[in-house]
């Protein structure tokens, strides 16, 4: 459940991931990577957007949610609402991809700095990480065999 508005208002909210659409916005800030959505509103206003792929996926948004888009794309009209989508998208399945838990295997596969073991990560990162680097091989794939 998302808080209410009015909690929102009183905290920075910050991104904790890098940002591809945001690069050299980055700010190292404890264990993670922090982009404000400040600094995020300001590189949609001064960036171009990252190219796209030729597959295409239709969504029915949420009422509420197509509204705060609208209100992106006026605020913003260098970028198109399905910019806008790509690029929150881009960004939230980064958040996800650093959300997924590390557990820790059985098997030793390196050392850190004391000398302390580093234990093979068998939670869902390592499955997560191959199938978005098998789906990227595909895309990249179908996009070379197409004539441009």
């Amino acid at each position: 459940m998302l808080p209410p508005a009015a909690a929102l208002s009183q905290a920075p909210l910050c991104a904790c991931f890098p940002l591809e659409c945001a690069p050299g916005l980055v700010r190292h800030a404890g264990s993670g990577l922090q982009v404000s959505f400040k600094e995020l509103l300001d590189s949609w206003r001064e960036r171009a957007a990252a190219p796209r792929t030729a597959k295409t996926y239709a969504v029915r948004l949420p009422v509420d949610d197509a509204a705060r888009l609208a209100a992106l794309a006026e605020m913003f009209p260098g970028r198109a609402p399905e910019q806008l989508i790509t690029e929150l998208l881009g960004a939230a399945l980064k958040e996800i991809a650093a959300a997924m838990p590390y557990i820790a295997g059985k098997r030793v596969i390196s050392t850190d700095e004391q000398g302390d073991p580093l234990y093979e990560d068998i939670g869902p990162t390592p499955r997560f990480m191959e199938l978005a680097r098998k789906h990227r091989r595909k895309l990249d794939a179908t996009r070379k065999k197409k004539p441009r």
